[in-house]
């Protein structure tokens, strides 16, 4: 497995912890080399792993698989370059800049046969996976009716994120946006993921930029609101919590799950005066499931088929749908019909 590109902070998942089950990692592809220098040097990894371009890594280092840690909008660029050679690639959230730029990544992975993952924090929580079985398994609280989801945090320059991942972050044509693009995918790939990948039928969203002397570009408030013929999901995605946050609260016809990052999940269902709240500890998700880049190995190895999956590029088609469409109607102040 190689590394694309060391600019998105995220790529110290790999950085402090280079050794996971089921892969090998080959190399870092990174044209700054100074930068890639010095992150190799933190990490007491060795600089031969170090090339300057993908082209070179993959004639050298002969890598199956990439994961790209650069600006949103080159993960095409890395698809492009690896599809042909097939080289399966995984992406860091979300999958692409835009519709446009995630319907030609499909185009690419169906006409090779290459995966491409979408790597979020929140696919590794085993709550969430506690809580799709407990509505779809086991009927817990019913049909969902509403899903509220929380994610951010006070801002990424606020919390210390690199100037090199602040450049891109921050820039509207490199990421695509601001706070909605940044954390409104979460809410778009687990709402997509609870409906069993269920095309909502409109999409509305508000944003505002609380801090332009910080973000003059980009918004950092974002409320995305997608509606379905039953039920509704409201993601609000912020640069200005005062605590970081990723939390998710799905409401049925009979009850809710309150699913976090947090080692237990509030469950309450069954009659209105008789129920009582009750605190469930999901079970443990299992290597390679509890580790994105053993899963990409898994999924690679064909292990793993990931179709139905958090991360699978069917799930984030639709999420990048919900994305595109919230863009659009941040910008108009209208509605997006996506029947």
């Amino acid at each position: 497995m190689g590394i694309v590109g060391m600019t998105h902070d995220h790529v110290w998942q790999i950085l402090n912890t280079p050794q996971h089950e089921g892969m090998e990692l080959v190399g870092f592809a990174e044209s700054n080399k100074a930068l890639a220098m010095s992150y190799l040097k933190r990490a007491n990894l060795p600089e031969n792993l170090w090339f300057a371009s993908l082209e070179e890594m993959i004639e050298k280092a002969k890598p199956e698989a990439v994961c790209d840690f650069r600006s949103t909008i080159e993960h095409l660029e890395t698809v492009q370059k690896c599809a042909p050679k097939k080289i399966h690639v995984m992406v860091e959230k979300p999958l692409a800049v835009n519709l446009k730029a995630a319907k030609e990544m499909e185009a690419l992975a169906k006409k090779y046969g290459i995966s491409i993952i979408t790597n979020y924090e929140t696919t590794w929580y085993a709550s969430h996976h506690e809580a799709f079985e407990l509505i779809n398994s086991k009927d817990k609280i019913g049909e969902i009716r509403k899903v509220v989801i929380m994610d951010g945090h006070g801002g990424p320059k606020e919390i210390g994120c690199s100037e090199t991942f602040l450049s891109w972050l921050t820039d509207p044509i490199k990421n695509g946006g601001g706070a909605l693009m940044d954390f409104g995918c979460y809410g778009a790939d687990l709402m997509t993921w609870l409906m069993k990948s269920e095309r909502p039928v409109s999409v509305s969203a508000i944003v505002q930029t609380n801090k332009p002397n910080i973000y003059p570009n980009v918004d950092d408030e974002a409320t995305i609101l997608v509606q379905y013929p039953k039920a509704q999901g409201i993601f609000q995605a912020s640069w200005n919590w005062p605590f970081d946050r990723k939390d998710t609260e799905i409401y049925g016809q009979k009850g809710y799950i309150f699913a976090n990052r947090e080692p237990q999940m509030r469950v309450r269902s069954g009659e209105r005066n008789a129920s009582k709240e009750e605190i469930i500890v999901p079970k443990p998700l299992l290597n390679p499931r509890n580790d994105a880049f053993s899963y990409f190995a898994a999924v690679v190895r064909g292990i793993i088929n990931p179709e139905n999956d958090l991360g699978s590029l069917k799930v984030n088609m639709i999420a990048m749908e919900i994305l595109d469409a919230a863009v659009k109607s941040s910008k108009t102040g209208k509605t997006v019909d996506l029947k």
